[in-house]
């Protein structure tokens, strides 16, 4: 695993030509382990500069050889599971079972899903005029060119490889900026993509902070298409610098999801995944349930079972087997979280457990970001505990007594992602699902996913889809061809 990492541009790792570095520290001690390119507008260039002159070639190149070469950088990160696991269990924080598991077998199936998908692909067809021979529409899809692709902190390889496979897929080429503060999986894919035989300066990665590196990705005007994943905030800085620029955007943006738990559920079931949906990956997942909305009459019983859940979770080294919930990602991430439990005690909350930040229970972790899984009761919908994204492990539970209640709640955000049902009724989940103003609802279960459907959500969680036969079409632009007979 490096640890003085370098950017990634024509197939080649160079330093910043600043010579400047950030610090990345590791969550679970609270030390620095190793250094990440200071990047600014001249990496940026270059790097969009190869990117631009390997895109015709690569455009061209049959979608067939696109598909043979994808599919052997998923085979590779496949071969280089426990290497890439134990690096983005040291970069993010996140217990080392969790990585193997889940993160990087889905950043290959990314891969595998977008390289074969390509050889799947079909053009609309019209017979055009007053007689059906007088002419024929049909429509081609192709590459955009250099694609900016900016991935965030919480699932690094998996959320970068979703931008990267797609877009090389189609046709691009493409520029991608991960995380400064989780960046050591997406400096490994660079190796991974040159021992698969990638053309130089299909992919390129620059490292660095969003103001400089990924700011200038963002409004570099040979770069027609962005999509990013993070906060609102960024999303909307981004939409009025590029949308002047008339690029095509993706942004999936913040998540209040609501989980809705009706009394003829399965409370059992309902509960466990109500804490397990909360606490994944210390609650930093953007589809993480973390307001719960629970009918009267099963209140009591869905929040007994949600504490015992999270008093349970082995809090420990992310790198222990044993270890089910791990370290925030930053101090500074750290502070955000614990200034909301504040806020939460004065807007009225009671804190049913956890609530604190607490040390490393080793003598290697001491000094880590971790924060005990946080259960709140007794907040009204409205305040900002219940209003604003914490992104953290905390998750409030609010009792309703009628299912227009319960829609009211779980609307009342400027959020839209997704959310939870939980009901035995399938007249009733099919009625709640159409009136959530959420962009993916899961009924009775929780982060059960089919990479074929669309991603992303309403209001302030994004615009734009990501995933499947969306991120195709992203990716690429409709040419429509007339011909008359």
């Amino acid at each position: 695993m490096p640890t003085t990492l370098s950017n990634f541009i024509n197939g080649q790792h160079v330093p910043p030509r600043s010579g400047q570095y950030l610090d990345n520290f590791e969550p679970a001690t609270g030390e620095v382990y190793g250094k990440v390119p200071d990047s600014d507008g001249t990496d940026v260039g270059a790097a969009v500069a190869a990117a631009k002159a390997a895109f015709p070639a690569w455009a061209a190149t049959p979608a067939e050889h696109r598909s043979k070469v994808l599919l052997k950088i998923a085979d590779l990160i496949d071969a280089n599971l426990e290497s890439l696991a134990r690096a983005e269990s040291i970069d993010t924080g996140k217990p080392l079972t969790l990585a193997r598991s889940v993160d990087i077998p889905r950043a290959a199936a990314n891969f595998r899903f977008f390289a074969t998908a390509i050889l799947h692909s079909e053009s609309s067809f019209h017979e055009t005029g007053a007689r059906d021979s007088e002419a024929i529409n049909y429509t081609l899809r192709k590459p955009r060119g250099v694609a900016g692709l900016i991935s965030p902190w919480n699932l690094p390889l998996y959320l970068f490889t979703w931008k990267v496979a797609p877009a090389l897929a189609t046709g691009n080429t493409a520029v991608g900026k991960p995380s400064e503060v989780t960046p050591v999986t997406a400096a490994m894919l660079g190796d991974i993509c040159n021992e698969a035989g990638l053309p130089p300066g299909v992919l390129n990665i620059v490292h660095g902070g969003g103001r400089k590196a990924g700011g200038a990705l963002v409004t570099h005007p040979d770069v027609p298409t962005i999509s990013f994943t993070g906060s609102t905030a960024v999303g909307q800085w981004i939409a009025e610098h590029a949308g002047p620029m008339f690029k095509r955007l993706s942004l999936e943006l913040g998540g209040k999801n609501p989980n809705l738990i009706f009394a003829d559920a399965d409370l059992d079931l309902a509960a466990r995944t109500a804490a397990r949906a909360a606490f994944t990956n210390q609650g930093q997942i953007c589809l993480c349930g973390s307001r719960v909305f629970v009918e009267r009459s099963a209140y009591q019983q869905v929040v007994d079972r949600m504490v015992a859940e999270a008093k349970a979770l082995r809090i420990g080294d992310p790198l222990e087997a044993e270890t089910q919930f791990g370290a925030l990602t930053s101090a500074a991430h750290r502070d955000k979280v614990a200034s909301y439990i504040d806020l939460a005690r004065t807007e009225g909350g009671k804190v049913l457990c956890g609530g604190n930040a607490i040390a490393g229970r080793t003598d290697r972790t001491r000094g880590g970001y971790f924060f005990e899984p946080t259960v709140i009761a007794g907040l009204d919908c409205k305040c900002r505990t219940q209003q604003e994204e914490i992104f953290g492990p905390v998750v409030t539970v609010t009792a309703f007594d009628t299912e227009a209640e319960a829609l009211a709640m779980a609307n009342s955000t400027p959020y839209g992602l997704a959310a939870m049902i939980w009901t035995r009724d399938l007249s009733r989940a099919h009625r709640v699902a159409a009136q959530l103003e959420s962009g993916i609802i899961w009924v009775n279960c929780w982060m059960l996913r089919d990479l074929r459907t669309p991603f992303g959500g309403f209001k302030q969680s994004g615009v734009g889809r990501e995933g499947g036969w969306d991120a195709l079409k992203f990716f690429t632009e409709p040419k429509n061809v007339c011909v008359k007979l």
